[in-house]
């Protein structure tokens, strides 16, 4: 299996300095980091690891639930998956994540909604994000929709 690379380009003190977090391996972009955005409510412009980690949970739920679907005999028209990754005190010092939310709509054909909610479920324990993230509390809100 291949490895995907990423990488950071920091100027400056926490408070002070900024970088940039490039997707080398894809190419598709680079984008703007830094600490005071990454804490304050509005993102300005900039993404934050946890955007970062919102988009990778959200994306490998949405294909670990796409094929769960398609093994319950369902055929998938739309997954509509959102990951909300909250940043946090940590009561040790510093910061972690103290939570992500995966809400999930689906328009399903073929399961209904125990069977979806049966999926969801386990794509949430499945998928490889997921597991990477053992140490943050999970929680879903799925449905099935149409």
């Amino acid at each position: 299996m291949p490895t995907r690379t990423a990488r950071t380009a920091w100027k400056g003190g926490l408070q002070d300095g900024s970088g940039q977090v490039e997707l080398s391996s894809s190419g598709v972009g680079t984008f703007d980091v830094s600490f005071p955005k990454r804490t304050a409510e509005a993102a300005d412009g900039t993404t934050s690891p946890e955007e970062l980690i919102g988009a990778a949970h959200s994306s490998c739920y949405a294909m670990q639930l796409s094929a769960l679907l398609g093994k319950a005999g369902g055929t998938v028209h739309a997954l509509d998956v959102q990951a909300d990754v909250t940043l946090g005190e940590d009561p040790a010092g510093g910061f972690r994540l103290t939570g992500i939310t995966l809400t999930v709509r689906g328009e399903v054909e073929g399961v209904d909604a125990a069977a979806f909610e049966s999926a969801a479920q386990e794509a949430k324990a499945g998928c490889p994000i997921s597991k990477a993230l053992t140490g943050v509390e999970i929680t879903l809100d799925a449905a099935l929709e149409g």
